[in-house]
């Protein structure tokens, strides 16, 4: 291209949660501004949450997504458990790390079969994937089903579990129903292997991260569904003191929140898990990652499919692991008496860390909440990530660079509705 000044526009990215549009300006040769626009309204959690009892908030933040509602409850019980005081037995914390393995697989692979794959495979979409390789997308769609089926039989449900409630659950299932999910994850950690080795092979440019990441640790499992957040710079805190480290602020063109730690720019998610605790991984799934070529980190946005397939093998490994030790709790829930006070809680969301602050008067009602999904947080990384694509890929012509912004964006798999967010609105009169 010999001209110096363009501007890329996306109205509507596809092959994304939620409905977000993309504007790059280039002028003199360098790139000006790469914004990711989220024009999604603003759907109110935050603020309908006030005044409600601590014991709906599981039920009513499940909603905030579709495709990660277990990570909305366990983040809001997290909390809400903190600011009571009160801690489950370790059957309970089992079968809720169970739920949550089902939701990565079922959450992974949506993104690495019907959403990411056809990038790398020439197609436009899962429908032409599936017309030129059936028995892949086949393998995917069992994946989501065994997925699934920890969700229904754990959750109650497949999308927004009605069985999970502060302190544990309405119900435990027994033994004997968890038994059939057992011979379903065998299948399923079977094709999630093949699936590692599938990913591994597709063709990757080149690229290297240099942002923060951020992500909960455990020092003897690999951090799903509690912990402490830990950075790559060797930073660890308590989720108590997220807000004293990670401030949002709002920019113009979003209705979602941007994020800095410590004042910088950082990202969450697989890359992030992958990078901080991949000594962690099951046995299995650290030679899944031997075997795709990943090493003890990975900064690649590109190769993060290959993570989330990695931690697809995890999760499958962990629920069996679970299901082959389980004792049935009882009762199936803890009591939570409610008393004023703050809770903080985290957990990680297949796209990343997702922190919950409630603050309760004595007895249970919200005062006020805060709610800080992984998009949010990632919005600084990604555009940063598209101007450095741009900048080093000015040769496309407009076609070509545009659909290569939008396959940048989904390396990260956002989801633009959890990112949402109520903003605050100045009006200055003159």
């Amino acid at each position: 291209m010999t001209h110096t000044s363009r501007q890329l526009r996306v109205g509507s990215l596809a092959r994304v949660e939620g409905e977000g549009a993309l504007r790059v300006v280039v002028s003199g040769g360098q790139v000006r501004s790469a914004q990711l626009q989220i024009y999604e309204p603003p759907r109110f959690f935050e603020a309908f949450l006030r005044g409600r009892a601590y014991t709906e908030v599981t039920d009513i933040t499940s909603r905030i997504c579709g495709i990660c509602p277990v990570a909305y409850q366990t983040s809001a019980w997290n909390a809400i458990e903190d600011a009571c005081g009160v801690s489950v037995d370790e059957r309970i914390a089992a079968l809720r790390r169970l739920l949550y393995c089902g939701e990565w697989i079922s959450s992974h692979a949506l993104h690495i079969y019907l959403l990411h794959a056809p990038d790398f495979l020439g197609h436009p979409d899962v429908i032409a994937l599936a017309r030129a390789h059936r028995d892949l997308v086949e393998r995917g769609l069992r994946l989501k089903k065994a997925g699934n089926a920890v969700l229904e039989v754990v959750g109650g449900r497949a999308i927004h579990p009605v069985n999970p409630r502060v302190g544990g659950f309405h119900r435990a299932p027994t033994a004997a129903e968890l038994a059939p999910l057992a011979e379903q994850l065998r299948r399923a950690l079977d094709d999630a292997v093949a699936t590692v080795h599938w990913v591994a092979g597709f063709d990757y440019p080149d690229v290297e991260l240099g942002h923060d990441l951020l992500a909960v640790h455990e020092p003897d499992r690999y951090a799903i569904e509690r912990g402490q957040i830990a950075s790559s710079g060797e930073l660890v805190f308590s989720p108590r003191e997220f807000g004293d480290h990670v401030v949002e602020h709002q920019v113009p063109y979003s209705t979602a929140l941007h994020a800095r730690l410590d004042g910088r720019r950082y990202l969450t998610g697989p890359l992030a898990r992958y990078t901080i605790n991949s000594a962690q991984l099951s046995p299995v799934a650290r030679q899944a990652a031997a075997d795709a070529g990943l090493g003890p980190t990975c900064r690649n946005p590109f190769r993060s499919i290959v993570v989330r397939a990695v931690e697809t093998v995890h999760a499958a490994a962990e629920a069996l692991r679970i299901i082959g030790e389980y004792e049935r709790p009882d009762p199936p829930a803890v009591d939570v008496p409610p008393r004023a006070g703050v809770g903080h809680g985290v957990s990680e969301a297949p796209r990343g860390l997702l922190y919950h602050r409630y603050e309760f008067d004595a007895a249970g009602s919200i005062s006020s909440a805060v709610i800080v999904p992984p998009t949010s947080q990632n919005q600084a990384a990604i555009e940063d990530d598209l101007r450095s694509v741009v900048s080093g890929h000015l040769h496309l012509d407009d076609a070509a660079l545009t659909a290569l912004c939008e396959r940048t964006i989904r390396n990260y798999d956002p989801c633009i509705s959890c990112a949402a967010h109520f903003l605050d609105v100045t009006v200055e009169r003159r």
